[in-house]
């Protein structure tokens, strides 16, 4: 070898084979993420804003925002407190006081559980709102309770714990009651009753602790007796703080040696200043109740048809995804049903109806009329004037404080209706119309004016005793215009007389002029499906309820076919529908336009097929983002008692039960809450809400009680209607709830409860809210019910969804299922066509036939559904409030991904090809473990 090292020439070598497949199947792989993603995933994307969207609690808006509801909550409160009883022990004349009952402190009743909860966290306690209004406690009692009193069990979400834990006067010292006089001659005595979703209250307390078998939930327990018992006969003044959501039976409140009693329903966070401030008197009570309490319970027709009810020969299986979970059940189970045998007679309807027929003694019945409520001072009433101008009653009524502090009263105006033995069913009294002062003076007079349509006294005529085919009817004679102070007590009455019978419907006087078309039976199928007897006026003692009915019996034939085998869908559409046009509008273009404006078609035009089916399948706390019109994703949360974001625990103020809201009988501040709780929705990033809720007390133990306003439905309806009215116009749209006649916890999603009514009582009674909401308030937006009419299930029913709420009350917007991520209660496909259009749980897409997907007629469903939509949220503010949130950066980052991958792949080829070139030109030259393997060197 020479000095000089040779160099050895580099032989090219293939590329590695092994490295390609690997390459090849890392490639495969990503396509079928990417195919996985883009296709099943990314359309759904927006769901995962639900649980990641959080507001910023730092801004000055947002402080501002919880202070304001804070502020309206205890105005509310102060308001909505009914003085039932007062012998001259309120004001409080000592503040020094003694507090009795172990559940003033950590199981007061601040609100319920389910949708209307809130946290509870840091309200305003019983005792801290009695300090705040300068009331000092009995310190020893108080520590007493806090180390004594048992604590409610906590079953979350849905779910209340109905044990009772008041104290035996065993657990006291046996010189408490001396001590306790020693400090004060003044006892206050807190009774506490709870309410809340998916349960009723027990009618039987023999499955629970704290009271006994044969005693309701709405009776005292035997130890709460002892304490009332103890009270009277130990202290000088003994006043009576029911908190409770649900009218209780109080006859023992007439014991003389109870001086005063408060019903403060259920108080929100800051409620209980309000408390302190009615016992000081620095407030004046002025609220009335929005319930009638009954002495007895029983004494109810609905007490004989409320609960559990099921059919022996009928069954379902429950499908949803988290079956079995809170009130639903899992796997089999039979169909359930309740039937309202009671008609029209519900609350005072029946109570004022049967005491005018002499079919009851009222004073042994009735302890508390519907729209009672005392005063700190006094006042007179006088029916002024009633002008009847063929359109409209209008009545003036003057009131004048006559007593010595301030005050307000509400004015309330019935109409006693003409009634014929075996006609129409008409109630002797109905409220028509309220307004309540302003704070009076002592001295001070003011003149309210009480309007209602002259067409509002009319009843409806299901049976076809005047209008064949079913029609409101304002029959001839003469109407009682009444001032009352409650709804027996009158205080002046003049006549307005209707000469002739006037029948609104096609075939002779036309529609109602509130109607947009005639209103005509709907529901014959409901009325009479069931072959049930209802309560009428002709014959009180032969169709009274006295015995609860049997607990279980057999469905009917058709009844059976109808739950099971439902018909199949009408396909017969032919004209499908335009999608994927390049129209060049937005949603933000539509804003004020009408529902049927021309410009409306265009950008329908412009939505694809699969952007319908996921806006409509996924509406679980957010409305889905619509790329082609430009809408975001937008979030929405829950419910009539604040905002309760359930997804991601974000609470706004608690508000008072919606019962306390109607006991103001305060429209202007219902209207007040609805714009402060628009502005707490958007502070906290929420575009929608699911609330007000404005079923009825069709029953003093309906477990929500709370979340609705009382078994009137022109006053629930007023309030309500006053409170979306204010929310939707300061830009968030919300979903009145719950559509129809979902007044029962029990069985209401198993299934869909069965329900059975007649359409008079629907009508006059459970749609009365929501008709004066839609029509009085424009609300937009609209929640159907878990249970059904009759068999049809209220998401899917045609002719409550789309005959009487459009057709005839003329509803322009979105209606939306409640939760049905637990319960099986509708099928998407025929709600779809039903009317429906939102389902509150995601993926339902997923769950749509072909009956939808490969029709012209499922295709028009889904895009009339969207464009109720898309009304809803074009009329309202949010498009500014929306984002696109951590949906879109996921996208963007599978998109960078994406980007990247491809780039290192192509480079890996470009090198690749390269080497390849390089090895054929150098005669494909074998690897060294090619050449060892033949032999070479």
């Amino acid at each position: 070898m020479t000095d000089q090292t040779e160099k050895k020439e580099r032989v090219p070598r293939r590329p590695n084979r092994p490295l390609l497949v690997l390459v090849c199947l890392v490639v495969a792989a990503i396509v079928a993420i990417n195919v996985a993603f883009w296709g099943l995933l990314a359309p759904h994307l927006d769901i995962v804003n639900v649980f990641t969207k959080r507001p910023d609690t730092t801004t000055e808006t947002y402080q501002q925002a919880r202070q304001d509801t804070a502020d309206i909550t205890e105005q509310i409160e102060a308001e909505g407190i009914i003085l039932l009883k007062n012998d001259g022990s309120l004001p409080l004349a000592n503040k020094k006081v003694n507090v009795l009952g172990s559940t003033a402190g950590n199981n007061f009743s601040y609100g319920g559980t389910g949708s209307g909860a809130g946290d509870e966290s840091s309200n305003v306690s019983f005792y801290q709102g009695l300090a705040n209004a300068g009331i000092e406690v009995n310190p020893d009692l108080k520590s007493f309770y806090e180390a004594n009193a048992a604590s409610a069990i906590d079953y979350g979400l849905v779910g209340t714990d109905w044990n009772l834990y008041e104290l035996p006067q065993s657990s006291y010292d046996a010189n408490w009651a001396a001590d306790a006089r020693a400090y004060s001659d003044t006892a206050i005595v807190v009774i506490t009753r709870k309410g809340g979703e998916g349960y009723d209250l027990p009618m039987d307390m023999a499955d629970y602790k704290g009271s006994e078998a044969g005693r309701s939930y709405l009776e005292l327990t035997p130890n709460e007796e002892d304490l009332v018992a103890v009270a009277e006969e130990t202290f000088d003044h003994v006043i009576v703080v029911l908190n409770s959501p649900n009218a209780m039976e109080l006859g023992w409140l007439e014991d003389e040696r109870i001086d005063s009693a408060l019903w403060v329903g259920t108080v929100g966070a800051t409620g209980c200043n309000a408390i302190g401030n009615v016992l000081t008197g620095e407030v004046n009570p002025s609220g009335k109740t929005v319930d009638t309490f009954p002495y007895a319970v029983e004494s109810a027709p609905s007490y004989y048809n409320f609960g559990d009810y099921s059919y022996s020969n009928a069954t379902y299986a429950n499908t949803s995804m988290f079956s079995g979970t809170g009130d639903a059940v899992a796997g089999q189970d039979s169909y359930h049903y309740v039937e309202y045998q009671e008609g029209i007679y519900v609350g005072y309807r029946y109570y004022e109806t049967a005491a005018a027929d002499g079919y009851i003694d009222y004073a042994s019945t009735v302890q508390f009329p519907f729209g009672y409520g005392l005063s700190y001072t006094t006042f007179s009433e006088t029916l002024d004037s009633v002008v009847d101008d063929g359109t409209n009653i209008t009545c003036t009524v003057t009131v004048t404080n006559t007593g010595s502090v301030a005050g307000k009263q509400v004015a309330e105006i019935y109409v006693a209706a003409p009634y014929t033995t075996g006609g129409i069913e008409k109630s002797s009294v109905v409220l028509a119309g309220f307004d309540k002062t302003k704070l009076l003076e002592p001295g001070e007079s003011q003149t309210l004016s009480i309007s209602f349509a002259r067409e509002d006294m009319a009843s409806y005529d299901y049976s076809g005793v005047k209008a064949e085919g079913g029609a409101y009817v304002l029959e001839a004679g003469d109407y009682g215009i009444q001032l009352q102070t409650d709804s027996h007590n009158v205080v002046a009455s003049q006549t307005v007389h209707v000469d002739a019978d006037v029948i609104y419907n096609d075939a002779n006087d036309g529609k109602r002029s509130s109607d947009e078309v005639a209103a005509t039976n709907q529901f014959d199928d409901v009325s009479n499906g069931d072959g049930l007897t209802y309560v009428s006026r002709a014959d009180w003692a032969g169709t009274m309820p006295t015995t609860r009915a049997a607990a279980t019996k057999e469905a009917t034939a058709e009844q059976v076919k109808a739950l099971t085998d439902p018909e199949p869908l009408d396909n017969s559409e032919t004209e499908d529908i335009v999608t994927g046009k390049k129209n060049g509008l937005t949603l933000a273009d539509m804003k004020g336009l009408d529902y049927d404006d021309a410009k409306w078609s265009d950008l329908l035009d412009q939505v694809s097929l699969s952007e319908m089916k996921i806006l409509v399948g996924n509406a679980g706390w957010l409305t889905a983002s619509v790329e082609s019109v430009g809408k975001p994703a937008l979030v929405e949360c829950d419910g009539p008692n604040g905002i309760n974001n359930l997804m991601v625990g974000i609470n706004g103020t608690q508000f008072t039960g919606q019962s306390v809201l109607g006991q103001t009988w305060n429209v202007e501040l219902a209207s007040r809450l609805g714009e402060l709780f628009a502005a707490e929705a958007k502070a906290n990033g929420v575009a929608g809400v699911y609330a007000p809720a404005v079923n009825t007390h069709r029953s003093a133990f309906g477990g929500r009680n709370y979340e609705y306003v009382s078994e009137d439905g022109l006053l629930a309806g007023k309030v309500i209607a006053a409170e979306v009215k204010s929310i939707q116009a300061n830009g968030v749209y919300c979903y009145t709830k719950h559509f129809a006649a979902n007044d029962q916890e029990t069985h209401r999603a198993d299934g869909g409860l069965v329900t059975w009514l007649n359409e008079q009582a629907m009508r006059e009674i459970y749609l009365r809210p929501f008709e004066i909401i839609v029509k009085e308030g424009g609300c937009t937006g609209m929640m159907s019910s878990y249970n059904r009419l009759g068999t049809t299930p209220t998401a899917e029913s045609y002719a409550l969804l789309t005959t009487v709420l459009r057709g005839e009350w003329g509803f322009c917007g979105a209606v939306i299922t409640d939760c049905t991520m637990a319960g099986a209660t509708s099928d998407v496909n025929r709600s779809l066509r039903a009317g429906q259009d939102l389902n509150l749980n995601f993926l339902q897409d997923l769950r749509m036939t072909s009956d939808t997907t490969d029709t012209a007629a499922g295709h028009q469903a889904l895009r009339r559904a969207t464009h109720n939509v898309l009304y809803m949220v074009a009329n309202s503010d949010a498009l500014e409030t929306g984002t696109a949130g951590i949906a879109a950066t996921i996208k963007t980052g599978i998109v960078v991904f994406d980007v990247v991958v491809v780039a290192l792949v192509a480079l890996y080829f470009w090198r690749r090809h390269v080497g390849m070139v390089r090895w054929r030109k150098a005669g494909k030259p074998r690897g060294w473990i090619s050449r060892k393997i033949h032999g070479e060197a």
